[in-house]
């Protein structure tokens, strides 16, 4: 059965994105144990296979059960658009320990044979303790898992947001929804969403809803709106698909042969707006290079840049599109144009 969100007039004027390092990791650490994950992220499995050898993720898995309850303390989402990392954990160190007790039996009970483990019990004995171990494993998976490739993967997320705020500010919230997510359906002022788990009925009351892009998740939507939590819905970002392909493996000859090697991979790697500094690490070039390349397109009006924040982001500008698409494109064009 599908579950229901209903919306107030003050809700509209309160929906808002975010990006959590925290939920990736999460995520990232869930990801290690669902084939069902693998298939956009093979290239960074292979790569991560073995510092994940090196980690004891057991206690985490403890609270990530395939179907059930994950603990709403570990979820909540971000107070900024682009809390940091360090913010999270702090939030997360400060977690009331009986609150974190009572959430975590939850969730143990949903995974077979967790109750009655050493780690559980010894947890829900000592909430304390459970709270610092359990958000101790987090920031040592964050460090190793996903803090290396972080740039990227916030690059990503930002390109999404700025993506679907574009489509919002165009097709307004109810036409931006259902394009989030196959599962979400909108009718006069409410949320559907079909996804698996419990129906549930839910009224916002006026604290709106947080959106939040997610590269882990996929193929997943998740939903949290559990009080005193703030609603939010997880869905899968855009563009993971590409998100571990080597851009220079994939830039076209003849645009290498126009614009340098360089400029052509810079280029070809905007397939979604991007920061310098993310695409430096992406590329494994200098930011200063990066940045020169980028000032050069965009001279040239291959580009266009806007600020998001406090970072500026670049992307395709119609010309830029074109000569990235390559030729079958610029004759189209051509053809096209009176």
């Amino acid at each position: 059965m599908p579950s229901h969100l209903h919306f107030d007039e003050d809700d509209f004027l309160r929906c808002r994105f975010a990006v959590s390092p925290l939920w990736e990791t999460q995520e990232a650490v869930r990801t290690l144990r669902r084939p069902d994950r693998h298939g956009y992220h093979a290239p960074w499995l292979r790569r991560i296979r073995a510092v994940a050898a090196g980690l004891d993720l057991a206690p985490l898995w403890l609270l990530m059960p395939r179907r059930g309850h994950s603990p709403d303390w570990l979820v909540a989402p971000p107070t900024g658009p682009a809390a940091s990392v360090e913010e999270e954990l702090a939030a997360l160190r400060a977690v009331d320990p009986e609150t974190a007790r009572a959430d975590t039996a939850r969730s143990l009970a949903d995974t077979p044979g967790a109750l009655e483990s050493a780690t559980g019990r010894a947890w829900l004995a000592d909430p304390p303790r459970l709270v610092r171990e359990v958000t101790d494993a987090l920031e040592e998976a964050w460090r190793v898992l996903v803090a290396p490739d972080w740039p990227r993967l916030r690059a990503l997320l930002e390109a999404d947001i700025a993506f679907h705020s574009r489509r919002l500010a165009e097709v307004g919230l109810g036409g931006l929804l259902p394009e989030l997510h196959h599962r979400f359906g909108w009718r006069t002022g409410t949320l559907t969403v079909a996804a698996p788990g419990g129906a549930y009925e839910r009224r916002l009351g006026g604290q709106g809803l947080v959106l939040m892009p997610s590269v882990f998740t996929w193929p997943d939507v998740i939903s949290t709106f559990e009080p005193p939590a703030r609603p939010t819905l997880v869905y899968p970002a855009r563009g993971i698909g590409g998100l571990w392909t080597d851009p220079a493996a994939v830039t076209p000859d003849a645009l290498v042969r126009l614009l340098g090697r360089g400029r052509a991979t810079v280029l070809a790697a905007l397939a979604e707006p991007a920061t310098t500094t993310a695409l430096a690490h992406r590329l494994r070039l200098a930011p200063s290079s990066v940045s020169a390349h980028l000032t050069a397109l965009r001279d040239a009006g291959l580009l266009a840049s806007r600020r998001y924040g406090h970072q500026v982001l670049y992307e395709r500008a119609p010309l830029g599109i074109a000569l990235a698409s390559g030729p079958r494109r610029l004759q189209r064009d051509a053809v096209d144009d009176p």
